[in-house]
């Protein structure tokens, strides 16, 4: 009797038991945290690869957490223009901003160095700095004072350096010329008696078309062909020298980023350096192609000259040091952005540049 008894509550226990683990899983998932979040982009849908890596940052996000944070993300002018991104994550009209840096820079200079400054780093020193030389660290103590948190989410690489009405040989060619450029390669090429235009991407072809402007920079050939710049303009300058490695970030209200828990924090960090990835992968596949259909339906490309790269080179070193004097935050990060550019280009000269140079001869060759 005492053996039938012990088996029959065991028994029970054990549908007991069953009954428990079966009902942990969901009850778990019921209990994790539900959060909705709206990202803006700072550019518009049109652009798969720019545009686009917010999309795979906020897919990568509402996947890990099974749709625990769900981020809605707009295009630019949606519900936030291009260029106000970051007031409106200050002032908790979106809560993710993904867009460049150095739009803000009016603001305050330092800001440019989020995304990329002229003569700057390239792509990979650019994502070196920020993950492993201190830059992300440095650049969020100063988002801090704006209430932001951010994180690399993109990377287009080296630009294209604009599209021109004709053709530009000599410094005496810039001056007076109505330039749409971004970021803060304004400020520097006003000292060439350029006239620069702040415009977003969406209101460029309208503006070269109009006669509003004379020029236009926006990314490289993928972008700009789908933009329609090589309708409006015939000559394609570069290299784009204010942009060499342009990152794009999400940038975060910091009372939402401070709301997650923890593992959804790491979540939206992860899905950041996907997007950082992706991007470049797509810049890299798509601009190729792309360059080499617009130079064979009519448009010219052409180099910079050396005296106009080397005013430029000028100006730019000029304008750092007379930001420094009065502003001590950008002198900080820039004593960190210039040493690492300093001495990183010790060590691409002999490695990345060397290979790069000599299959570049063996292309020129037709041995490719």
């Amino acid at each position: 009797m005492h053996r039938r008894s012990f088996i029959k509550k065991l028994g029970t226990t054990g549908t007991g038991v069953a009954a428990s683990l079966s009902l942990a899983a969901p009850a778990l998932a019921q209990a994790e945290p539900k959060f909705k979040w709206r990202l803006s982009s700072g550019f518009p849908r049109q652009l798969d690869t720019i545009y686009g890596a917010a999309e795979v940052f906020a897919d990568s996000v509402r996947e890990s957490t099974q749709g625990g944070l769900d981020i809605e993300v707009f295009g630019a002018g949606e519900i936030v223009e291009a260029l106000d991104g970051l007031d409106a994550v200050q002032k908790g009209t979106i809560d993710i901003a993904h867009t460049a840096s150095y739009y803000f820079w009016e603001k305050d200079p330092t800001f440019a160095f989020g995304t990329g400054v002229p003569f700057g780093l390239n792509q990979r020193m650019t994502n070196a700095w920020l993950y492993e030389g201190g830059g992300l660290d440095l650049m969020n103590a100063f988002y801090r004072n704006y209430d932001i948190i951010s994180f690399p989410a993109g990377n287009t690489g080296a630009q294209m350096g604009g599209w021109f009405r004709k053709e530009i040989n000599a410094l005496e060619d810039m001056k007076g010329l109505k330039f749409r450029i971004g970021g803060f390669g304004a400020r520097i090429i006003e000292k060439l008696g350029v006239v620069p235009q702040n415009l977003p991407g969406d209101q460029i072809f309208k503006a070269l078309q109009d006669g509003k402007i004379d020029a236009a920079e926006f990314v490289g050939p993928y972008d700009d062909a789908k933009l329609g710049l090589n309708r409006v303009a015939r000559y394609y300058y570069y290299p784009g020298w204010w942009e060499g490695g342009v990152a794009l970030l999400n940038m975060i209200n910091i009372n939402k980023w401070n709301m997650l828990p923890k593992h959804y924090q790491a979540i939206v960090r992860n899905a950041s350096a996907l997007a950082n990835s992706v991007m470049m992968a797509r810049y890299d596949t798509f601009n190729p192609p792309a360059l080499q259909e617009l130079a064979t339906s009519g448009t010219v490309l052409r180099p910079y000259s050396h005296e106009i790269m080397t005013a430029c080179f000028k100006a730019a070193e000029e304008t750092y040091a007379e930001i420094s004097e009065e502003n001590v935050q950008f002198r900080t990060v820039l004593e960190s952005y210039m040493k690492f550019r300093r001495e990183t280009y010790l060590w691409f000269q002999r490695a990345e540049y060397s290979q790069d140079s000599f299959l570049i001869l063996q292309q020129r060759a037709g041995r490719l």
